[in-house]
């Protein structure tokens, strides 16, 4: 059945000229609130009689594209997490489900988890925080996905140049050097 929300299935042709396997095809509209959605429903049914499951704390998702693929954090009641999904027009290859993927975004290199789910189908996945700190109040996980999603795209600062500050070992413990 096809989903409005999802781009056009498509078919890899390998070098071979043979067709793979059909890849995950990318998300036309922001994701947000399909993770919401499904992740709503996996509270739910899956973990609310969990002993780590914070009964206050709401599930948040916030995405936004970055580089054609879908950036986004979710906030559940028991984890904070980095997400990627294919972004509009966009195709991956499908990988095995807890396979690892290393990425470099600006903020630097995260390695994401391969995992899927029933509407977004695969999906990067990399835990920031689980379970969640008992005393963090839903106030301060929303501020937390907000606060994780603009570092997530914010260049790293480094000085260079003449005006480079010494960060070695000897210039920090105040050591002259000749």
């Amino acid at each position: 059945m096809a989903q409005p929300h999802l781009s056009d299935k498509q078919q890899y042709v390998l070098s071979d000229g043979n067709q793979a396997e059909q890849g995950v095809c990318g998300i036309a509209e922001n994701p947000a609130s399909m993770l919401v959605a499904q992740y709503k429903r996996i509270a739910r049914e899956e973990m609310q009689g969990l002993p780590f499951y914070h009964q206050t704390m709401p599930v948040l998702a916030r995405c936004a594209l970055h580089e054609e693929q879908w950036l986004g954090v979710v906030l559940t009641p028991w984890m904070l997490s980095v997400v990627v999904l294919p972004g509009p027009d966009q195709c991956w290859p499908v990988r095995p489900l807890s396979s690892r993927l290393a990425l470099q975004l600006p903020c630097g290199n995260l390695t994401f988890m391969v995992g899927a789910l029933p509407e977004t189908g695969q999906l990067l996945a990399c835990s920031l925080m689980s379970p969640l700190d008992s005393h963090l109040g839903a106030h301060e996980g929303a501020a937390l996905v907000e606060s994780v999603q603009k570092m997530l795209l914010s260049l790293p600062v480094q000085q260079g140049g003449a005006g480079a500050v010494d960060l070695g070992r000897r210039r920090l413990l105040g050591a002259r050097q000749g």
